[in-house]
């Protein structure tokens, strides 16, 4: 194809036929002229110009434009972009009929296709361009963004005749395909797509997750909550093992449905302090397709602990005195009791009691508070003291554990500043409680078996069945209904208010710290028959919940605790400082700057701000790794010359999971966008037919509008313009 060129007009028949006649006119007329001067050749030169010019301009009515036609400089490209995220090692795609010993990988399946001799037969005029593509992800191959690569495909190629797609479709990074698709379609280029994988479930067992904590304590027991997902046709007893750096340290055979999810845990009681790695794994069952995903990995850190346990009652009924025993029996737990008496002139005494309610300072290094029958009044707490307990859960990530009575003095906590810490509304009418000759009995809600604070069995169908069966309770709090915000572990068995079943057990999270709930004084009564099996679990497993943030990272003057505890990459991780001053009180300004290094060695300076209202010695900031691995967090204070030092294990996001089905559906709106097709790798033979009819590139059209380009416009004044002089010099005018 060779350059053309040449005038075309866009006339109209109107503007044709009065421009044809407007011509003639001034041709009759201007001979006539001629003829009355004697045919002066003056006169016959200006009558001819004047042709001229009313021919020029109906023509000029008529739209001239010059075309000049061109032929493509390049010649035509098909582009095969091919996918190399980690999602194409997935072992999916059956060749066959199946009867081969293991799958091939999505990248093994695509191999053949990344050759110039398996695409020349669409056509030899092509220049073929290879081009991989993920995501711009560091590593790039952890995501994969299908528009920006056809994007980029597009802007990088000029004469393209079409581009082919090999991928599994599974993008995870990015804005959606069909974004790009459209401008292919607006530049009539199609795409053709090559759909590797399988599109519906295979024979698989998953170990899908593994709900480890950032830390445990040495000699304390640790479950570890994890779920297998299945996609076999039949049910299976799968031995699940769980590892210690590498060593097996128990089994546990779990029931998994076909084609469902089991969830269950083990129990692991670390020996020693230090950082372990915790791996959990199910075998390769006989059917199983995909086997990569079988296990999942996660580091701990196991430390010694000591955690500061106030006790605060009023009177040493039967619920405070278990309590403190078995609090006191801990290793783990320091507990120090306030005993008020209110009706006696001095307060409990003897071994690790006070005589006071702690002051401001002293406050802070509490944990967990445990508030009893106890109230604002004389001889029991005061408006200043409420207001403490309230600063220490809000800005100090402390523990508040409410525990009414039947003297009911918690009513007066109503109007005092922990009025909002509350997390159940209690009822009015009935300020001392509900007693009753039948026991009643715990029943657990959904988040109450989900949650490993009443955890007292191993399996959920045995920890609900045992709720039930714990020994009954003879009195409650009267409670109208839980907070907005609360979660609700448990409800009384039979009572109900407008709201539903009574809520026994609630917690709520405030400002940095956790509150709860125990709507009975009879939890000492779970001792009968088992001694301190469940009693103890239960309450230790309180304190330590209660706790948890506050163990992170501590030291004389400063505590740096972080949510979530195990992020992703890109989660939003906010960070908390406790800052004291040198009199042992919150911090009320200063500069807190916490340095998170991460795993490559990138160091990120984030300036934490002072906490507002009353969370005084609160200083918060956030930041997002972009890293998988552990980031190491160091932050210091200025004024106190105070550091801590603690580490953050962030998890990557996986969002190239092995197994996961392919992704046809989103390959099908490509093609089906920009008129291409989709076939399976099997099926590329197709595509080449296809290919090979694609039509002949368009030429390049480069047009310019003689009728209103400025050039010709000064050409006709031009010619005006000698008319009229013309004129003059005749004696005409």
């Amino acid at each position: 194809m060779q350059d053309t060129q040449g005038i075309t007009f866009l006339p109209s028949a109107p503007v044709t036929v009065a421009g044809l006649l407007v011509v003639v006119v001034t041709g009759v007329l201007g001979w006539l002229a001629w003829k009355r001067s004697g045919y002066r050749a003056t006169i016959g030169g200006l009558e001819l110009l004047r042709l001229l010019l009313v021919g020029l301009i109906a023509g000029t009515l008529c739209q001239p434009e010059w075309l000049r036609t061109q032929p493509p400089d390049q010649r035509p490209s098909l582009v095969v972009l091919w996918d190399e995220s980690n999602s194409m090692q997935t072992r999916d795609v059956v060749e066959g009929d199946g009867t081969s010993e293991e799958p091939a990988s999505r990248a093994e399946a695509m191999a053949p296709l990344l050759r110039n001799d398996a695409w020349q037969a669409a056509d030899a005029n092509l220049d073929l361009v290879f081009e991989p593509f993920s995501s711009p992800l560091d590593p790039p191959v952890e995501g994969t963004d299908l528009n920006a690569a056809l994007a980029r495909v597009l802007e990088a190629h000029a004469n393209l005749r079409g581009v082919v797609v090999l991928s599994d479709g599974d993008w995870n990074v990015g804005k959606p395909p069909v974004e790009a698709a459209t401008r292919f379609r607006m530049k009539g280029v199609p795409v053709f797509a090559v759909g590797v994988g399988s599109p519906t479930p295979l024979p698989d067992l998953e170990m899908a997750s593994m709900d480890t904590p950032t830390f445990g304590v040495a000699e304390k027991p640790l479950r570890i909550p994890f779920v297998v997902r299945s996609t076999l046709g039949q049910d299976r007893d799968v031995t699940v093992t769980f590892s210690v750096n590498d060593v097996p340290v128990l089994t546990k055979v779990v029931r998994v449905p076909a084609m469902g999810q089991a969830q269950d845990n083990v129990a692991w009681t670390p020996p020693a302090t230090g950082d372990f790695e915790l791996r959990l794994e199910v075998p390769r069952d006989p059917q199983e397709v995909v086997s990569e995903n079988n296990h999942l990995t996660t580091p701990i850190t196991i430390r010694r602990e000591q955690l500061q346990v106030l006790l605060v009652e009023s009177q040493p009924r039967w619920e405070y005195r278990y309590l403190r025993n078995a609090l006191e029996r801990d290793p783990g737990v320091q507990v120090t009791c306030l005993l008020f008496h209110p009706q006696l002139p001095n307060v409990g005494g003897g071994r690790g009691y006070i005589d006071r309610f702690p002051a401001a300072n002293e406050l802070s290094r509490f944990d967990v508070v445990f508030l009893g029958d106890v109230g604002v009044a004389p001889k029991q707490l005061t408006l200043d003291q409420a207001r403490d307990l309230r600063q220490l859960v809000t800005a100090q990530a402390a523990g508040l554990v409410f525990l009414p009575g039947r003297y009911g003095r918690q009513a007066s906590l109503a109007d005092s500043p922990l009025g909002d810490l509350y997390p159940v509304v209690m009822d009015p009418a009935h300020p001392n409680g509900m007693g009753s000759g039948l026991a009643g009995h715990f029943t657990l809600t959904q988040s109450g078996q989900r949650s490993l604070l009443t955890r007292l069995a191993d399996t959920d169908q045995e920890n609900t069945a045992l709720w039930r069966a714990l020994p009954g309770f003879f009195w409650h709090a009267a409670v109208d209904r839980a907070r907005a915000g609360s979660d609700v572990l448990a409800v009384h068995d039979r009572e109900t208010t407008a709201s539903g079943r009574m809520p026994l057990i609630v917690t709520r999270t405030y400002g940095t710290g956790k509150v709860l709930f125990m709507g009975t004084d009879s939890a000492w009564r779970w001792r009968e028959g088992v001694e301190d099996r469940y009693h103890y679990r239960f309450w230790g497993q309180v304190a330590r919940w209660m706790a948890y943030q506050r163990q992170m990272a501590g030291g004389e003057s400063m505590r740096l605790f972080y949510s979530p505890d195990r992020p992703q990459v890109d989660d939003v991780v906010t960070l908390n400082a406790n800052v004291l001053d040198a009199a042992g009180g919150p911090l009320a300004e200063g500069t807190v700057v916490v340095q998170a290094v991460s795993p490559a060695g990138r160091t990120q300076t984030i300036r934490l701000r002072p906490g507002e209202e009353d969370a005084w010695g609160l200083f918060l900031g956030s930041f997002a790794p972009k890293e998988p691995g552990v980031h190491r967090l160091l932050a210091t204070c200025a004024e106190t010359g105070a550091a801590v030092e603690t580490e953050l294990s962030v998890q990557g996001l996986n969002r190239e999971r092995l197994g996961r089905l392919a992704r046809f559906d989103v390959l099908e709106e490509i093609a089906a966008v920009t008129k291409g097709r989709l076939v399976p790798v099997s099926e590329v033979g197709r595509l080449l037919d296809f290919l090979a009819a694609l039509p002949e590139p368009e030429p390049t059209i480069h047009r310019t509008r003689l009728w209103s380009h400025p050039a010709w416009g000064g050409f006709l004044i031009m010619l005006l313009a000698a008319f009229w002089t013309g004129r003059k010099m005749a004696g005409t005018v």
